[in-house]
Parts: structure tokens; sequence; C-alpha cells
């Protein structure tokens, strides 16, 4: 895909420019067109060993956050209800004094951190934005994993001894893909680094492979797939288990000698047979069984995301899944899930921390924190009542008004607060709050390296990004600003920066990356790297187990406590899932779409034209049912709000079932934006209840939300 840009001078020399695509987890490798300063075409690089050419519309989309005029450049201060540009120095000044000044008063931990999810999308935030919360020593720190992913995390830590030992499917080599509640043909893999997705899927097809979808939605990825069965939301745990149950009843378990704890497996998962599972989730049990022989047989990856990680049950799905790879012997094995030997190794090299839980817990609920970080659905509760835990709060690229649960409840808490700072391009729904924001540089004014989705990806390949342009004078990158920040925060407190973690600080991200790369015993390093357009090819996925985990033993943990404790909680919600699964009642779950960026992007022109897609997706069956006629407003009641939408009647949501998208209703009061990008729609996440959390990780429950929709005249009627 090619998009021209209007008005390059036809007299400057056209330059060709390799970069990474920093918007989603695929990391897409591009190649620009530059016409002097002007962008004249992005597309997809045909010689990247991982992304292999593939765009999607995102990537064409980063000439536009580049030249958006919505965008901070400069540091904003608050004047009244106005925001007024100021310079650096004053604002990191402010911005420390403001920090300090909260924990002058009431303690260190009256101060949180919120980390958002583009922070692992660059390289100078992972290598310099994690000194913040480090230097303001406070339990409150909150981040996007809790939103979304942390079962994944928990489930790594206690079955293979690390947090991000998350193995990932083989899709270049398998025989059987089957997916659970996640989406590649529109995120591109999520924990999951897959680009050119629907490319791969045909190489899948063409040596004699299937794909498998269990998803109470009809998505893009299911209705590509050879094989789809609607689950109803919440009770994938059911299925997962089934499967498992097949796989040891019928003698078809094959675990390595490092797997232990099958005698355990098979006493935990004895109740929950095909038929149980049927009865509550509506998959055929003769389906279940078919699918756990399928597996069985080998070469077959098994991966599960959004759907089953935001929901009740979400550790005890990602659990099985685990367990389902492991007993079949499909883990680290070619066409299997296997862990990748990145370039720069986060894990073998100890540059993230394993992962613990419960060594402090949230003060309201007491919720125990996982990684050194509390559940972000908490935040705001922690902020509330006569002597709050939390008085200031700094954010950093992280929008959780708009994505976490019960957002306006959040935002009225964060207006009462006495400090707010972010670290943020934009004046968004949470910035808004802000006294002053620090805006870092765009993606195409920076470089970069992905440490994170290397680490997770289906060919083990190491890429260099260097910037496509400079930046300007007036503006820092992340790393700067976190630098900067950390230096005031520690004047403030009259404390010495230790000269390891000076040396640290004033070290920037291409330095760091290149004394990683050149001591990673690959023959390496940035130049190397950017003398190479798309990077250099390690190779495909190679196993690595035992001697990759981290366990103290180094064997797969079949069976540990904190999981399968969570076993009786799912037993006793049986009879209430069965019931559900037999009445009237209906069940939201969320959505992505290609054309868009969790709770970001929507006013970008590129990629809000076309067809609406914000509407209340509802089975036809159930709108007749509630007299409710097909692009008609409807209003949607949950147990903590409601709220007003259009609804369109699908038959891609299964009965029983709506569906809305995530990060949608931008025109909040007080968020202005310089241009009329009107973008319709809510964001689903207003009827999300902050109470209501993943039993064991604590994680937000966003799908499965029990709600009332009416016609939307019935509400105005009393």
């Amino acid at each position: 895909m090619t998009t021209p840009v209007a008005g390059p001078r036809d007299d400057a020399a056209t330059t060709t420019r390799h970069i990474t695509c920093v918007l989603c987890e695929a990391s897409c490798g591009l190649q620009v067109a530059l016409r002097g300063t002007e962008i004249v075409s992005i597309k997809g690089h045909a010689e990247d060993p991982l992304s292999r050419g593939h765009i999607c519309p995102k990537g064409v989309a980063l000439q536009d956050l580049h030249t958006d005029p919505d965008r901070l450049r400069r540091p904003v201060k608050r004047v009244g209800d106005t925001f007024v540009e100021i310079g650096w120095d004053e604002a990191i000044e402010l911005a420390a004094g403001l920090l300090h000044g909260v924990q002058q008063r009431h303690g260190r931990d009256a101060v949180a951190t919120y980390l958002g999810n583009p922070n692992v999308h660059s390289v100078g935030a992972l290598t310099h934005v994690t000194a913040i919360p480090r230097t303001l020593r406070s339990r409150h720190v909150f981040s996007a994993t809790s939103v979304d992913q942390l079962p994944h995390h928990l489930v790594a830590w206690a079955m293979y001894g690390h947090q991000f030992l998350l193995p990932v499917p083989d899709i270049d080599r398998t025989r059987l893909l089957v997916l659970v509640g996640t989406n590649p043909m529109a995120s591109n893999g999520s924990l999951w680094t897959v680009p050119d997705f629907p490319g791969r899927l045909r190489e899948l097809r063409s040596r004699g492979g299937r794909l498998v979808v269990l998803d109470p939605r009809r998505t893009e990825t299911a209705a590509v797939a050879d094989e789809h069965h609607f689950v109803r939301p919440g009770t994938d745990a059911t299925v997962l288990l089934a499967l498992v149950n097949v796989v040891l009843g019928e003698g078809l378990a094959r675990p390595a000698a490092y797997v232990t704890g099958m005698d355990e497996l098979r006493v935990a998962v004895a109740d929950f047979t095909p038929e149980l599972a049927e009865s509550v989730s509506g998959v055929a049990a003769e389906a279940i069984r078919n699918l756990a022989r399928d597996v069985a047989a080998g070469s077959a990856a098994v991966h599960g995301r959004m759907g089953v990680s935001t929901q009740e049950f979400g550790v005890l799905c990602q659990w099985a899944i685990q367990c389902l790879m492991a007993i079949t012997g499909n883990l680290d094995h070619p066409g299997g899930t296997m862990f990748t030997s990145p370039a720069i190794d986060i894990v073998g090299r100890g540059l993230v921390g394993r992962g613990h839980r419960g060594r402090t817990h949230s003060a309201v609920r007491g919720l125990p924190e996982f990684g050194g970080e509390l559940p972000v659905s908490v935040m705001s509760e922690e902020m509330e009542g006569p002597r709050p835990a939390i008085r200031g709060i700094i954010t950093v690229g992280g929008n959780p008004v708009s994505s976490t649960p019960a957002g306006g409840r959040l935002s009225e808490r964060m207006a009462e607060l006495e400090a707010v700072v972010a670290i943020d391009p934009y004046i968004n729904e949470t910035t808004r709050h802000a006294q002053v924001i620090l805006p870092p540089t765009g993606p195409l004014e920076r470089d970069h390296y992905d440490l994170i989705f290397h680490t997770l990806a289906v060919r083990n390949t190491a890429r260099w990004s260097p910037a496509l342009f400079e930046r300007g004078e007036d503006q820092r990158h992340e790393w700067e600003i976190a630098r900067d920040l950390v230096l005031a925060l520690n004047r403030k407190a009259g404390r010495r920066v230790p000269l390891k973690a000076l040396v640290r600080l004033r070290a920037s991200p291409r330095l760091t990356v290149d004394v990683l790369l050149r001591s990673s015993r690959r023959g390496l390093s940035v130049r190397r790297l950017a003398r190479t357009p798309g990077g250099v090819d390690l190779g495909p996925l190679e196993p690595r187990l035992p001697e990759r985990l981290r366990t103290p033993e180094q064997e797969v943990v079949l069976t540990p406590a904190v999981v399968t404790d969570g076993l009786a909680a799912l037993r006793s919600r049986l009879p209430a899932l069965r019931r559900a699964a037999h009445s009237d009642d209906l069940l939201l779950i969320g959505r992505r779409h290609q054309r868009d960026n969790n709770s970001w992007m929507h006013n970008t022109e590129r990629l809000t034209r076309g067809r609406p897609r914000h509407q209340l997706l509802m089975h036809p069956d159930d709108a007749a049912s509630r007299g409710i006629e097909d692009g008609s407003l409807v209003t949607v009641t949950s147990e903590v709000s409601s709220l007003q939408v259009e609804v369109r009647a699908s038959d891609e949501v299964m009965r029983g079932v709506v569906s809305l998208p995530h990060g949608y209703g931008h025109r909040r009061p007080g968020v202005r934006l310089s241009r009329a990008v009107e973008v319709p729609g809510v964001t689903m996440n207003d009827l999300t209840d902050p109470a209501q959390v993943e039993g064991v990780s604590g994680n937000a429950v966003l799908n499965g939300i029990p709600v009332v929709v009416t016609p939307a005249t019935l509400m105005a009627g009393g």
C-alpha cells in the first residue's frame, strides 16, 4: 500500500528510508520515500525478514501523527481552564515540585504512577521511564498490564518461573492453529508478534493446515477460519479445561520429562467434562473431544488473548492453554508454541524481573500486587474517602479515564487530586486534569529497537529503526524527560543519585541498545543493524527447554497452587453459568478494529473515514424480542452505568451477546481538539465495574458484563 502526500517539491531528490512501525505489536518494517522533509509514500518493506512487506492502515497513518496539529510539541501548564506553553526547565521543576510536595505532605505512597501501553512501543520509555516509579518509591504503581494481559504474566511466572516466558504459536510450521478470544486479522497479533497474519494463514493452508477459532463473535479471523465455534462469554475456562480432561482421559498425553504434576492435574480437571462445558458454553461436547484429539496429534498451537484474559476466570483460561500445550508435547516443539531467542534476551539477562505476588496490597480492598504493580481497577477507590491513599499521580503515555473500568468515576477523582503530571503528546480525557504536561517526540522523530516484541515474535530477528526526522529544538525524547524529572525529584528530596544509576540515566537508548547487542554473542551492533535495512534474520524459533525455565528445578509446574486454588470459584459459579446459558440475558463483550489503536488515533481522518464501526452489535433475534430496530438508538445499562448508542443487528454475534468497541467517544467535557474530526460512539469501559476483577490476578473484567438493552425512547419516556 502506497499513500502519496500532496505538495512535495518536484526538484527535490527522493530518498528511501527504512523504519519500524510502532503502533501495534506486529512491529512491521516500513519503507518510506522522502522528498526533502516530506513523505512521498509509506509501504511495507518487502525484504524485511519478519514482516515480509506487510503493512496495515495504521502504518500509513504514522505520517498523520507526525503532522497532527493536536499533538503537543512544547510543555504546557494549566492556567485556570486553559493550558499555556512554557519552557522545559520550568516544566520539569514544576512537575517535580508538584509530586515532591504531595509526598512531603502525605508520605511517599500518596503519589501514584500509571504507565500506558505506548511505553512498550518506545525504546526510550523502556530504558528510562521505569526510573520514575523507582525514584518515587511509592507502592501505587499501575499500568495497562492489569487492563488486558495480567493473567498471561501470572501464569508464566507460576508455571515457567518468569513473567515474560510467554510461548507464542509457531505459525510458520504448525499444522493446526487454535485461537481463543483473539483476532489477529484485526490486531496483527497480541502478546504474539505476527505481522502478515493473512499471508501466514494462506501458507498454513497451503501445507494442509487448519485454523480453528473459539469466540462469541464471528470476528474477522473467525470469518476466514476453517472452523468457528461460538462460546458464551465467561465460560471459556470450562471448554479449555475440558480439552485437558479429554487428553488425559483418553491417554493422549505425551509430556516432556521436565513437565511435573501430571497426577495432580488429572485430579484437578476430572470433573470438567465436555458435557459440563457444553451445558454452560454452548460448544458441543463432541466438538470439544474432536478438537482435543486433533491438538494431541501434534504440530498444534493454541493461543488465547483479550477475550479470555479480560474475564472472570482469565487466569484459569491461560493456565489451561499452557497445560494443554505441555501435556500434548506441543510446548517447545516446532509447529507448537515456542519461546524466542532474541538478540537482546530480556529474560535471560535479567533486564525484566521474574515477577512476584503479594508483597504489598491495595489500601481499600487489599488486592495483591504483581511484579510491583497494583491492579488498575483499584486506582479510583484509592483516591476516595476523607483520607485518600492517593493524592497525586503521574501518567506516562496512558489514558486510563478512557481505557480502564468506570473511567467517569476515575475522572471525577483525578479532578480532586492535589497534583497531576502527565508525560503525553496530547490533551485527552486523562491529561486534561494535569497541572503540567510534558510532551515527548513522536514515533518518526526517535530511534527505536523492539526490546519487548522481539521477545514475542514468530521469528528471531533484530532490527534497528533510526529516527526519520530530526526532533525540533524545543522537543524532548521520553528518555530525556524521564532523566531530567528523576534528577529533579532527587534534588527536591535531597538525595544523591548513585553513580551507576546516573550513568544509566545519562546514556541514550542507542548507546544502551548498542552495549546490549555487542555483549549478546550474536556479533551485532547498532551500526551493523543500521547498515542492514529490515534488520538481521536470526532464524526460526528453536527448542529452548528446559534450559530457559526459571523455576527452581527447571521444570514446568503444571499445578501451581496460586492458580489451582481458583478452581473452587469456578465450580461455585457453575450453577449460575448454567442458568445464564438458558436465559434471555445479555452479556457485553468488546471488540477492536484494524484501523483503531486502542483508545487513541480516533481523531485521525485517514483512519476514521468509511463505514461507521462504533455501533452496538446485537443478534437480530435479540433485537426483535426487545422491539429494537436496526440502526435505532438504544440504552445500554450495566450494574454501574448506562449509555446510549446506535445498534446494528448482526448475526456475527451469538444470541445473548452484544458488542461495543473499546475506547470510542472522545467528546468528554474539557477535551478540546483543534480539528473537528467527529468520532461518534461511546467507551464501553464506562459500563464496566472496577469492583469486578479476575479472581486470581486482579485483572480488570471487560468481557461478559451483564447488561440490559432497551430502545432509547423507553428510557426517555420513563
